[in-house]
């Protein structure tokens, strides 16, 4: 579960809570008139469903998993490893050697990668296969981070009609002064909660599909380079290094055991600032 995920969200509400009640107000009084919930959120996802296909439909479901379970679940140092391996082994028995290798392989990519290395495809077109896998990934991500991004702008909008809504309703009551500040608040939790919905929920989403999907892509990439590399028979220690390129500093093996070496052996270098 991606706790990031929940934790912002209980946060946000917390944070609106308090606020409220700062202001002399009561949580309870968001949920006094459920029809401004059930417009301003569930008008926002049913227009956004008008923009999508019916076949995209289906993958609803898993954008939602994705946002709070996580998406693609990659170790980069682990995969680093094996490549590292793989590429010791393959300059010493030759690529046919990684068959076996190729078999055992969990990750799809890297497995379809190494099969393709072992059957001796060119390696350029090793490199279109992968990158054209990696374009049509992010597409299909695009889906998801684009519909809950468009559930984040109707949201608003959809407030904004509960209140006009709302403020029709009070003007047919306008010979009964008493019931006025009641109706006006009502039309107005309308737009409260659009745009609540839209910033607390909606494009927070977006933004963590958003994350998500950087993240595989920029790990599909760190994977491609570690197949043509192989491929080309590169020294191990070149790969691990070519590879931890793509892994934040702390993340590198033995980056810390290096910068002690450094120390002690009084190297004057500029310490290294991560971009």
């Amino acid at each position: 579960m991606d706790l990031a995920t929940i934790l912002g969200l209980v946060l946000a509400m917390v944070i609106i809570t308090v606020v409220m009640i700062m202001d002399g107000g009561s949580p309870a009084e968001l949920f006094a008139h459920p029809q401004a919930i059930l417009l301003t959120v569930g008008g926002a996802f049913v227009a956004t469903l008008i923009s999508y296909p019916m076949k995209a439909l289906g993958t609803i479901p898993m954008w939602f998993k994705n946002a709070f379970l996580g998406g693609h679940k990659s170790n980069p140092s682990e995969a680093i490893d094996l490549l590292a391996k793989m590429a010791d082994k393959a300059r010493r028995e030759g690529l046919l050697a990684l068959e076996d290798e190729a078999k055992k392989i969990k990750d799809e990519f890297l497995r379809k990668g190494v099969q393709m290395v072992v059957d001796g495809v060119d390696p350029s077109q090793v490199r279109a296969i992968m990158e054209i896998e990696i374009h049509h990934m992010q597409e299909r991500h695009a889906q998801g981070i684009n519909f809950f991004s468009a559930a984040g702008g109707y949201g608003p909008t959809m407030g904004i009609i509960g209140t006009v809504m709302g403020l029709i309703s009070v003007l047919q009551k306008l010979d009964d002064p008493g019931s006025l500040g009641k109706s006006i608040a009502a039309a107005f939790l309308a737009t409260l909660w659009g745009i609540l919905s839209a910033n607390v929920f909606w494009l927070p989403i977006s933004g963590k599909l958003r994350a998500n999907s950087e993240e595989e892509v920029a790990y599909r990439h760190m994977i491609l380079e570690g197949i043509l590399s192989l491929q080309a028979g590169e020294n191990p220690r070149i790969v691990r290094e070519k590879l931890s390129a793509f892994l934040p500093p702390k993340e590198r093996a033995g980056e810390g055991q290096k910068g002690k070496g450094k120390a002690a052996a009084g190297a004057q270098q500029p310490a290294e600032a991560e971009a």
